[in-house]
């Protein structure tokens, strides 16, 4: 039996978001399967938070070293003490990553070069306006051949691909938080664009969710 909808809160360490990312790692984790290289590469996760979607895919892929971040360091001792639990040593520290602040973005070069980002469940909290951040940051961070995956429910052209995800965009408005609520994946093209990367593939999930990677524009 499916366990009921916790109430909807946010913050990283909630019951909501444990629920919820309960919900999606296996399709997730197939996707990545499929994507991510067969060789020895580092492997990026954005909004790490609790750190649960990097601590249960990471022993599938014994191969890459997986470096989480998040912007808010108070997560931090939660990601070590679950990374410790599962017994993952292909899992580095998490790191301070903010969006909004180029200086935490790393200094490029190719020890600090990633085959593949991913960001799991971000847009339906966080402003639209993140999504260029997120861009330049991938563009810098990035390997020529690597790919950005994000994850989530978005709206595709202005509309909402079910009933459901309009009612939860209905739900995260009725809040009062201005920037929660579906975003549209031509916004997400539009940052992308900006910065050197396109839309390479839009991955219809389970539960009306998608898988969006973006690579770097083809020269």
């Amino acid at each position: 039996m499916n366990q009921a909808m916790p109430p909807l809160d946010p913050h990283p360490l909630s019951e909501y978001v444990a629920w919820a990312g309960s919900r999606n790692r296996e399709p997730l984790l197939g996707v990545l399967k499929e994507k991510l290289p067969k060789d020895p590469e580092r492997v990026l996760e954005m909004a790490s938070g609790s750190g649960m979607h990097i601590n249960y895919f990471a022993p599938h892929f014994n191969h890459l070293h997986f470096q989480p971040s998040d912007r808010d360091i108070e997560v931090f001792d939660h990601i070590k003490k679950v990374t410790n639990e599962h017994g993952n040593d292909n899992i580095a520290d998490p790191v301070h990553l903010d969006l909004t602040d180029p200086e935490t973005w790393f200094n490029p070069g190719p020890e600090k070069s990633f085959a593949a980002i991913f960001c799991i469940n971000i847009f339906q909290v966080a402003p639209i306006t993140i999504a260029d951040g997120m861009m330049k940051c991938a563009e810098r961070l990035l390997k020529d051949d690597g790919f950005l995956l994000i994850y989530g429910p978005f709206q595709v052209h202005g509309e909402f691909s079910s009933d459901s995800n309009r009612e939860f965009h209905e739900t995260l408005r009725s809040v009062g938080v201005d920037e929660w609520g579906l975003k549209d994946i031509a916004d997400l093209k539009k940052a992308a664009a900006h910065h050197g990367l396109e839309l390479k593939e839009q991955i219809e999930m389970p539960s009306n969710n998608f898988s969006l990677v973006f690579g770097r524009i083809a020269r």
